[in-house]
């Protein structure tokens, strides 16, 4: 059955309503005044004038940015894996050598890499690669700034979208053939989309996976739409024309569109298209109100293509709630309090003067040591207003009120760190304490890192074909050579794993490091080494000149005595084995026995002089010219 855009475009409408009607004031009306008061635009619509300065003390930035640092601090790194196909330790150490054989520029066949069916050496060896090459992946997508805009999202609008599509217009550096002739082209990319443009088919159904459709709301430009209707062949692109339909868009700023723009609102609907055998496929189609954009297609994946982060979750809805929308109104009473509390101390300071004008006929200013002259015999002609009695109670029940907000969101002194450092365990483990409750919300963020890892698998086993996976590791870097029929049929499992918190870590790594060098454990190139990244400039230039040294010292060699060899200079406060060795076979039987029976000091003296021939020695230690 052909649907049409006249179909999706009601589908649409339908949801829009649906959505509108969310909470007191719909998502879009709400979402809107959430980023507000984010941004600190926290007096919008009061009619206040412009008399008197309107305080704003801004705690729902202060404890967004907090938890958003909390929960995207500690980096993760994905493991793919295949269900079915063990994977022991004797495995793993084989597919490390094979790697490095093939980083090397050997192209190892492991187990029946030419065969029909992979084994499972071959199987674990791709799952291994795909876990680098998802680091390279992200590298190349700016997944860091994606991760921060998606939480962003979350916090102002209580949900956001990562939708991860197909770009056939990314070039790879890569070639089909031998000769570089035949170009590999296309590759995934993604987009972070608001919960505005995101309209759900079932808006009770909290899993992504389970939708019958999705449709992605985007605005566009008139010229961008037929570009893309050209060269996907349809012929009627001038039924695409620019419409007014940006009122359901994320921000205010999103109604100032200018004319001369022109866009077009575009949307792509998304649906599982079943056969007779329960078997699916994902079908999707992009359409404008009055014209198709790209007809019906097979995205060629078992996934939808996006993956949601949900800030607050509300049973049986599909769309998240922000934290902001029940900050406001303590936001709100903050600000008021904060507000008439410079007011009044401002009338306290400079009261309202009353001056009568029949007697004062100058001007008459607040300068101090003014003169005024009057005329007549008025009793007070200048006086002033006595501004109400200010409690003293005021400025506490403002810090309690910003107090008791910040610790019911959990961002407390501990949290924030606005503790001295008297006693450092105590304070982590404080602040420890203090973040357990973001838990929850961190593990929902590391599913939403899973999800994109798995789409960008499918993607991979789906999409890929016969092209190289350029991995970045230990060996250097390098191309995997990759097959993507072998592995489409495989149940691929993503497993994050999530290192130490960057927030505090650093201090506590420098402060174990120096306590590892003060007692010898480690040497001074080991601790460079390790320090993190950016503490000292050019570090690596600095533990490059440090090895030479040490190599240069290690082959520099003793003076040569007169009459004997070189020996290796030895250290001003030890022996070396090399040096007592060279000095013993410079020296007559009769001598050696004496020589390891003088003082330390005395044998490092001599090894200093170059004291090697028999009859010097001889006769230093004849002498008892030993230095003591």
């Amino acid at each position: 059955m052909k649907i049409t855009p006249k179909e999706i475009y009601s589908e649409y409408q339908k949801a829009r309503e649906y959505k509108s009607q969310i909470g007191d004031r719909g998502i879009y009306e709400q979402n809107k005044r959430n980023e507000r008061f984010y941004v600190g635009d926290q007096w919008h619509g009061a009619k206040c004038g412009s008399e008197r300065p309107l305080v704003r003390y801004n705690i729902i930035r202060r404890i967004g940015e907090y938890k958003k640092a909390m929960i995207g601090a500690s980096p993760i790194a994905i493991m793919y894996s295949a269900d079915g196909v063990p994977n022991t330790l004797g495995i793993a150490d084989k597919v490390s050598e094979v790697k490095k054989s093939i980083a090397g520029g050997e192209f190892a066949e492991f187990g029946a890499n030419t065969g029909e069916i992979p084994d499972v050496n071959e199987i674990n060896l791709t799952m291994s690669a795909l876990g680098d090459y998802e680091r390279t992946t992200a590298e190349r997508l700016k997944y860091n700034q994606l991760l921060a805009k998606v939480l962003d999202n979350a916090y102002i609008s209580g949900e956001s979208i990562l939708y991860t599509y197909w770009n056939p217009d990314i070039k790879t550096g890569l070639y089909a053939d031998d000769e570089r002739k035949v170009a590999i082209t296309g590759d995934i990319d993604c987009d972070v989309l608001d919960i505005e443009n995101i309209y759900y088919g079932d808006a009770q159904c909290e899993e992504i996976q389970n939708q019958p459709f999705i449709i992605i709301s985007q605005r566009k430009s008139v010229a961008e739409l037929k570009r893309e209707a050209k060269r996907n062949r349809i012929g009627n692109i001038d039924d695409i024309k620019p419409d007014k339909d940006n009122g359901y868009e994320a921000g205010d700023r999103s109604e100032l569109e200018p004319d001369e723009s022109k866009k077009a609102t575009v949307l792509t609907k998304m649906w599982k298209e079943y056969d007779d055998n329960g078997d699916y496929t994902i079908k999707a189609i992009k359409v404008t109100e009055s014209a198709v954009i790209r007809k019906e297609w097979d995205l060629g994946i078992r996934l939808y293509p996006l993956a949601s982060f949900r800030w607050d979750i509300r049973r049986n809805s599909a769309y998240g709630e922000s934290e902001i929308t029940h900050l406001i109104p303590n936001q709100i009473a903050i600000n008021r309090m904060l507000t008439a509390n410079v007011w009044a101390v401002m009338m306290m300071g400079m009261p309202i003067m009353l001056v009568d004008g029949e007697v004062i006929t100058g001007p008459v200013t607040n300068d101090p040591g003014q003169i005024i002259k009057y005329y007549g015999s008025a009793g007070n002609p200048i006086s002033y207003v006595n501004p109400p009695n200010f409690s003293p109670s005021f400025n506490e029940n403002i810090a309690s009120l910003v107090s008791q907000t910040m610790m019911q969101a959990g961002a407390n002194d501990a949290a924030l760190g606005n503790m001295n450092p008297d006693n450092t365990s105590a304070i982590i483990a404080l602040r420890e304490a203090a973040t357990m409750p973001l838990q929850m919300l961190q593990n929902r963020y590391y599913q939403f890192c899973e999800d994109v890892a798995r789409i960008w698998a499918e993607f991979w086993v789906s999409m890929y074909g016969k092209r190289a996976l350029k991995i970045s590791d230990e060996n250097g870097t390098w191309y995997m050579p990759f097959d993507s029929e072998r592995y489409k049929t495989l149940l691929i499992s993503v497993k994050v794993d999530v290192g130490a918190s960057t927030l505090w870590s650093e201090s506590q790594s420098v402060r174990t490091l120096d306590n590892l060098l003060e007692r010898q454990i480690i040497d001074v190139i080991q601790y460079l080494d390790r320090l993190p990244k950016g503490t000292i400039p050019k570090v690596d230039a600095l533990i490059k000149e440090l090895k030479t040294s040490a190599s240069m010292q290690q082959q520099e060699p003793m003076p040569t005595a007169t009459g004997g060899g070189s020996i290796p200079t030895a250290p001003d406060e030890q022996l070396s084995d090399m040096s007592v060795k060279g000095i013993l076979d410079s020296l007559p039987d009769d001598k050696r026995e004496l020589f390891l029976n003088l003082p330390k000091e005395a044998q490092i003296r001599m090894l200093q002089q170059g004291y090697t021939d028999a009859g010097m020695t001889g006769g230093m230690m004849d002498d008892g010219n030993t230095g003591i």
